[in-house]
């Protein structure tokens, strides 16, 4: 095979467990760990989340055959999501939700368009990861729907978590 019948290798983005240098000073330096993010949906319309592993790559159920744009109008008449990053870390009394971000996403089926602004997804994604709290641009009934979701994922965790994000996500009267 010669240089021109390869095909061109290209640099993907790895998702690396555990340490990415492994002891050496190569390849990997540099790279963040993006085992313990997991995207969660927010439907706000039917009021429910659910979790989708998808999303870590844009191919959820929600974003599967559909063409995003950063044009609101593209997806007039769609469905309202919040794609929420929840990060986990674990303090000596356990695991707890250290990060949570959430980006908007707008979703018509029947024109297979949406609205999504990708630089705000990685953004808010970066800022889970750093364990910040995001979620003050969120309407009230999807802060009590997530609430309620981490809450009964695992109760201990949502305990543990930070004043910050019960108060956050608190309803405000």
């Amino acid at each position: 095979m010669t240089n021109e019948e390869k095909p061109k290798q290209k640099m993907s983005f790895t998702i690396i467990k555990n340490d990415p240098t492994d002891g050496h000073k190569g390849f990997g330096i540099g790279t963040i760990s993006l085992e313990n993010v997991t995207p969660v949906f927010i439907d706000i319309e039917e009021k429910h989340a659910f979790i989708d592993m998808g999303a870590m790559h844009a191919k959820s159920e929600v974003e599967k055959r559909i063409k995003f744009t950063t044009n609101r109008e593209d997806s007039a008449g769609g469905k309202p999501y919040w794609l929420v990053w929840v990060t986990v870390d674990i303090k000596e009394d356990g695991p707890y939700y250290a990060g949570v971000a959430a980006c908007e996403m707008v979703v018509n089926k029947e024109k297979r368009r949406g609205y999504k602004i990708l630089a705000d997804h990685v953004n808010k994604m970066d800022k889970s990861l750093k364990r910040k709290i995001v979620v003050d641009h969120m309407d009230d009934d999807s802060k009590k729907i997530l609430a309620d979701f981490l809450q009964n994922h695992d109760l201990g965790m949502w305990e543990r978590s930070s004043q910050q994000l019960k108060d956050e996500l608190a309803i405000k009267k």
